[in-house]
């Protein structure tokens, strides 16, 4: 996802094509921020040609979230091939939705903090959700997520809607995690804070930039690229003694293609350098596969969480509808 650089010039819905020996095009859904300009799309598009000798067409699909909808309203007559964007949060209602395809690639060596082993979803990147604040505007953050939820004195955090964004849905199982029953309470503590939930990180993260709020839900990551481009450390993460949720983005091959054998090729190349390298300076999130001495230093300098937390994707699955319309219902009170 890269998550950063000039969101408002986000492309809607991109088709990202060169010329090529194929008729076809393999057709990859994926979230809108990954084939903008400054994304990982185009360099991973010219790659994955170069070494298929095929042609790719990408099609944004809003956020994160809005693929799975996406998958499912289209059903068997959808164009899509591969879906790159998803996460573990959505990987169990995936599979029982009947949307993708076991990828029958067998074991892929992956850098992970957890051990990976799917029939189904391939991990691209991965990284932890955490507040972002503006430190020339912010003095003192929140030194913990019980202070973010209580501590409020107006509102002064921007964050995304569970129902559209992995970001919005991945701070719902975050205090969901870690306040349990009582988090219909925190969510109306909460409340007080929160300057406005946009339907995605995009929009919320140039809301912030622009000013709007001194605090944003973003990644842990996010400040890297504050620093290796605009050479600034103001921006920053303030991180909790509760632990970090963690998000593990994958991609599966979809049900709908009529091109499996060139689906699971593009799914191979993911775990290659040649993928995994363009990640870090676009996507501004941890890859899949460690490096080396590729990964750009800031990354290996960002603060990491003592605690990483994350639910497993079948208590999400079963939970998920009942734990949203607890958010919905705490935040209209």
């Amino acid at each position: 996802m890269s998550r950063i650089i000039t969101v408002l010039l986000l492309v809607l819905t991109t088709s990202l094509t060169t010329g090529t020996a194929r008729t076809e095009p393999l057709t990859i859904y994926t979230y809108d921020s990954f084939v903008s300009d400054w994304g990982p799309g185009p360099e991973v598009q010219k790659r994955f040609e170069v070494r298929c000798g095929c042609e790719t067409e990408w099609v944004a699909v809003g956020d994160a979230a809005s693929l799975l909808t996406r998958l499912r309203l289209e059903g068997a007559a959808g164009n899509a091939d591969v879906v790159l964007g998803l996460d573990t949060n959505l990987m169990t209602e995936a599979v029982e939705s009947g949307v993708v395809s076991e990828h029958g690639l067998g074991q892929m060596d992956f850098d992970l903090p957890i051990t990976w082993d799917d029939p189904v979803f391939v991990p691209f990147d991965y990284g932890y959700f955490a507040v972002i604040y503006d430190s020339e505007v912010l003095a003192e953050p929140p030194a913990s997520l019980a202070d973010l939820v209580s501590g409020g004195s107006g509102p002064d955090f921007i964050i995304q809607d569970p129902r559209t964004s992995t970001p919005g849905l991945g701070l719902m199982l975050w205090v969901r995690t870690v306040y349990g029953d009582d988090a219909a309470a925190a969510w109306e503590d909460l409340s007080s804070r929160l300057l406005t939930v946009t339907q995605g990180w995009s929009e919320a993260y140039g809301l912030f930039l622009e000013g709007e709020a001194p605090m944003v839900l973003s990644y842990t990551t996010s400040p890297a690229y504050h620093q290796m481009v605009e050479e600034t450390d103001r921006y920053k993460a303030a991180m909790f003694p509760e632990g970090h949720y963690m998000q593990i983005e994958v991609a599966a091959i979809a049900a709908s293609t009529d091109q499996p054998d060139l689906a699971r090729d593009f799914l191979s190349f993911i775990g290659t350098p040649e993928f995994q390298n363009v990640i870090p300076t676009t996507n501004w999130m941890y890859p899949a596969v460690d490096p080396g001495d590729a990964l750009p230093s800031v990354f290996r300098e960002l603060p990491t969480p003592e605690i990483s937390l994350l639910l497993e994707p079948d208590a999400v699955a079963v939970h998920r509808s009942d734990w949203i319309r607890e958010w919905q219902e705490a935040l209209s009170r």
